[in-house]
């Protein structure tokens, strides 16, 4: 019964080692996946936001641009950070693997010499046919030719457990060795990417006090394009409700203070619409190229400006020149829109919910073209002044704005 409760104790102690490994081998493999996906960000920085020379931009885009990429840069600290702190308890744990290993090497090394030892000692004062032949009845012989066997098995199993304990040892040697050379290159590589940081923030330091002589004129400028902002919104937000009446009249819904707000769907757009919802936080990228998102949706208090809040209606992204936007599900083209201050937008219905491509440049489709997923709708506008491309994305559930980030996979 001892044994067996002991036996138990022992699986269940290897059971939940093998689930520690593993969790750990996924955690590391999740950890590796973000810095290199932080790794490419800060690549997309560097090339969407600093190709053009220092002189060419103004110390307010100077500052933000530096902002952009000193956030990734301690992300990726972050990140890096947790990596080793992992590869520190993987070495700690295999550390104490290998001293379990090396005393059950030593045990079983000990037993199988005494095993050797015993058997040479027996072969020595007499033979294994002169053992059977001494036996008194057919019975004892047969017993003592299965003990004879049972012997011999056990042999070869302490032999074979003893090769494959030594294997197991050798490996996680190397794997040791290697988890500690991982180590000590994530650590070069925070250092050097700390000293990275140091240099950006010295940098940044120049430029915000540069913007503190002028804070009124730099908060003014700031104000001026949220003021531009809010006016194209308004003309969004105009449009849909407009666009949500003329479809509820065309449909035959009355349109009274219930309904102007929201759209009346038929079988169809509803199943669009419950399809649409049921991708959440899965649904592509709306640009061909990629990119960096600079502004995020919702309200934000200015980092180096305390007194300046600003609020995004959606999410800006920068990309590369040439870039399309794209379809990010299927749907039909309610409306392409001149913006008045602006450029063009592209307004996809999805049954009740609205997805918005700002700043486009040109256009592909037309008003009423039914659209698939990733479908090439238009060219991000590339700004000839400042040499950046950007797109403002917008997502709205009949006229509710939503935040993109929550729908788009990886925003």
């Amino acid at each position: 019964m001892r044994s067996n409760f002991a036996t138990y104790l022992l699986l269940g102690c290897f059971l939940f080692l093998a689930a520690t490994v593993s969790a750990q081998s996924e955690k590391q493999k999740e950890l590796e996946e973000q810095r290199q996906s932080i790794l490419q960000e800060i690549k997309q920085i560097n090339s969407l936001l600093f190709k053009t020379r220092k002189e060419e931009k103004s110390v307010l885009t100077q500052v933000e641009d530096l902002e952009q990429r000193i956030s990734a840069t301690e992300n990726l600290i972050r990140v890096t950070n947790r990596q080793a702190n992992l590869l520190t308890r993987e070495i700690n744990d295999n550390l104490t693997k290998i001293d379990n290993l090396r005393t059950e090497l030593k045990e079983l090394k000990e037993d199988y010499a005494a095993m050797i030892n015993k058997s040479y000692k027996s072969k020595s004062q007499q033979s294994r046919v002169m053992f059977l032949l001494s036996s008194e009845s057919f019975l004892q012989a047969y017993k003592r030719l299965q003990y004879m066997k049972q012997y011999a098995k056990h042999r070869k199993e302490q032999g074979e457990s003893i090769k494959e304990k030594t294997a197991q040892l050798q490996q996680l040697n190397k794997d040791l060795i290697s988890q500690k050379s991982k180590k000590e290159e994530l650590i070069a590589q925070n250092r050097k990417t700390k000293n990275e940081l140091a240099k950006e923030k010295k940098d940044q330091q120049a430029l915000v006090a540069s913007l503190k002589k002028d804070e009124g004129k730099f908060a003014t400028q700031i104000r001026q394009k949220q003021r531009k902002a809010d006016e194209i919104d308004r003309q969004i937000d105009k449009l849909i409700r407009e666009a949500i009446a003329k479809s509820n009249k065309a449909s035959g819904n009355k349109v009274d203070n219930t309904r102007e707000s929201t759209f009346a769907l038929n079988a169809e757009a509803k199943e669009l619409a419950a399809n649409f919802t049921s991708n959440k936080g899965k649904l592509p990228w709306p640009i061909t190229k990629g990119g960096v998102v600079v502004k995020k949706y919702g309200k934000h208090r200015h980092p180096q400006l305390p007194n300046v809040t600003t609020f995004n209606s959606g999410v800006e992204i920068a990309t590369e020149k040439g870039a399309k936007a794209r379809a990010i599900f299927k749907g039909v083209v309610l409306e392409i829109q001149q913006l008045k201050g602006a450029n063009k937008a592209i307004y996809i219905q999805h049954g009740n919910y609205i997805t918005v491509y700002n700043n486009l440049a040109g256009v592909t489709v037309k008003k009423g073209d039914n659209v698939g997923t990733k479908q090439e709708l238009g060219t991000v506008f590339s700004n000839p002044a400042t040499g950046k491309t950007t797109m403002k994305f917008l997502i709205y559930q009949n006229t509710k704005r939503m935040n993109p980030a929550d729908w788009i996979f990886k925003m």
